[in-house]
């Protein structure tokens, strides 16, 4: 192809380089010169014209192009016409992406003119995804590339269709293990699958034991099952932990425990004879990408997997939102001191009809502002108050204490828009907040200094919650890199699934007394609270 300014005596059957404005319209780029456009360009004062002509050999941009897409489409991909030298390729099954890196190294080295970008290996699709597009860069390129383009390149790009149809999941259970957990993971877990077609058969909750989730795995094995899914209680530490040991107590093997991805270090896989078994990762909670999506979706394709391939996912497997990876902030911003978000705006609706347990005394101090007092007293800076229900009463109760207020107008939808609310409010300065319950009257300032002094990014410190006796408590801090997920939340629910997800970065705090476990709900709990403040009151005015 000959390629520059040509006389306009010389341009007819040439292509338009360019696109020229003319008094009576535009001359698009791309357009072949016959008589009348280049009438139009003699009217217009134009001598010669940029264009590009073809010589003998030379194939026409669109019809290189439709030709090499066909010849790169394998099963379940099909070529698209071709356009301004474009053509472009889509799956017609949802499935994973197979790319051939070798063909495709081969088919960019033919020639610079001639090219082909595609999805990466392994790519979940849907039908009708866009997967690869071949484009022509000049406006002719000669055949015998095309030729050799196309030889390098037969079948580069397939799709293996979703097969698995039949997944079971067993969670285990340790005590206080939070059902929430559990309903929120299977959740997750139906939506992960529904774009591939494929079934949660069963959903089985066990012991945390090697002996009772060895006998689940045999049991989803001979009901069926073409994949099971093991959601841990606790994460997999080690090849003789539960899930693993269990795994071989059934009669299978462990093919690959941890992997170069993260989040999802802490993926197991196995295999109960011919079934797959995957130990997940706490991120597999999450509805979040994470590396048990890359290799579920895989087993979900009837694609074998082997310790190897999981081996070699290291290149681009350490994923964009990363738990202990530092956060850029603006300029100044060195992202210092937690806030305190305080929930107030509930309607106390266990405590039975007309009491709002926030304005009710302990120790002859309404609820809420002894919490208020408590977050004041401790380094937690600014303390926000979520009010919603009572709101005028909450804020008359505060009367004097040096807070600011965020009014949910939505509180009666749940606990979920008031902490949506409340995190909403939080300075960009800060680092994160503690989200303090407004009905823990016991709670003390030192409770809350002790988390934020356990917080530490740098060794993977992110979330910081007490604990006593293996019982976790209030309040949690919370960094500021999870306020995405924490405002995602919705209904009347807590946070429990994101702890559950994130278990890699979160901190037990050992902490005695009932201060970070005792909520007054209840007008039972009501009544130990004042009998706790009571005795304390009496402690410390007892003569020495």
């Amino acid at each position: 192809m000959k390629f520059g300014s040509l006389p306009l005596s010389e341009a007819e059957g040439a292509i338009a380089a360019h696109s020229v404005r003319l008094d009576d319209g535009v001359l698009k780029k791309g357009t072949r010169l016959g008589p009348a456009e280049i009438g139009r360009l003699k009217a217009a004062g134009f001598r010669e014209v940029v264009a590009a002509r073809m010589e003998p050999g030379d194939m026409a941009e669109d019809a290189a192009a439709r030709l090499l897409a066909e010849a790169v489409a394998g099963p379940n991909v099909r070529a698209d016409a071709a356009f301004t030298g474009r053509a472009n390729l889509f799956a017609d099954a949802a499935g994973v992406l197979r790319v051939s890196q070798a063909a495709l190294d081969a088919f960019n080295d033919v020639d610079e003119a001639i090219t082909l970008a595609t999805l990466r290996d392994f790519t979940p699709v849907a039908a009708g995804d866009m997967v690869g597009t071949v484009k022509i860069i000049p406006y002719a390129v000669p055949a015998d590339l095309v030729d050799a383009a196309r030889r390098a390149s037969q079948g580069l790009l397939s799709v293996a269709p979703f097969r698995v149809k039949r997944v079971a999941v067993i969670s285990t259970l340790l005590p206080g293990f939070a059902d929430k957990v559990v309903a929120k993971t299977l959740a997750v877990t139906r939506a992960r699958l529904a774009p591939t077609g494929a079934q949660m058969v069963s959903a089985d909750t066990v012991p945390h034991d090697t002996a009772a989730l060895a006998q689940a795995l045999a049991h989803a094995a001979q009901e069926g099952a073409e994949l099971v899914i093991v959601f841990g209680a606790s994460a997999i530490a080690d090849r003789n932990d539960v899930i693993p040991a269990a795994v071989v107590a059934a009669g299978g093997e462990v093919v690959r425990l941890g992997m170069p991805v993260d989040p999802g270090n802490l993926l197991m896989l196995g295999r109960l004879g011919a079934v797959p078994v995957l130990g997940a990762p706490g991120c597999a909670r999450s509805p979040k990408e994470n590396g048990f999506d890359f290799v579920l979706m895989r087993l979900l394709a009837g694609l074998e997997v082997t310790a190897r391939d999981i081996a070699r996912l290291g290149a681009g497997g350490l994923l964009s939102d990363i738990a202990v990876r530092p956060h850029p902030r603006a300029e100044g911003d060195a992202g210092q001191g937690f806030a305190a978000v305080i929930l107030a705006a509930g309607r106390s609706a266990r405590m039975g009809q007309g009491i709002n347990k926030l304005m009710e005394e302990v120790g002859g101090v309404p609820v809420i502002r002894r919490v208020v007092e408590a977050a004041l007293a401790s380094t937690a800076r600014p303390v926000i108050v979520v009010t919603g229900h009572e709101a005028a009463r909450i804020a008359s109760a505060l009367d004097g204490l040096d807070v600011s207020f965020v009014h949910n107008r939505d509180h009666a939808s749940g606990m979920a828009s008031s902490l949506g609310a409340g995190i909403s409010a939080v300075p960009e300065t800060a680092a994160g907040a503690l989200v303090v319950l407004g009905d823990m009257p016991l709670l003390g300032a030192d409770v809350i200094d002790r988390l934020i002094a356990a917080h530490a990014p740098d060794e993977g410190r992110l979330i910081c919650v007490p604990v006593e006796d293996g019982q976790r408590g209030h309040p949690v801090l919370w960094s500021r890199r999870y306020f995405g997920d924490l405002g995602a939340l919705e209904g009347d629910v807590g946070a429990r699934h994101i702890l559950a997800a994130n278990q890699d970065v979160v901190a037990e705090v050992a902490i005695s007394g009932a201060g970070a476990f005792l909520d007054v709900d209840t007008p039972q709990l009501l009544a130990q609270a004042r009998a706790a403040a009571d005795e304390e009151k009496a402690v410390r005015t007892e003569p020495v």
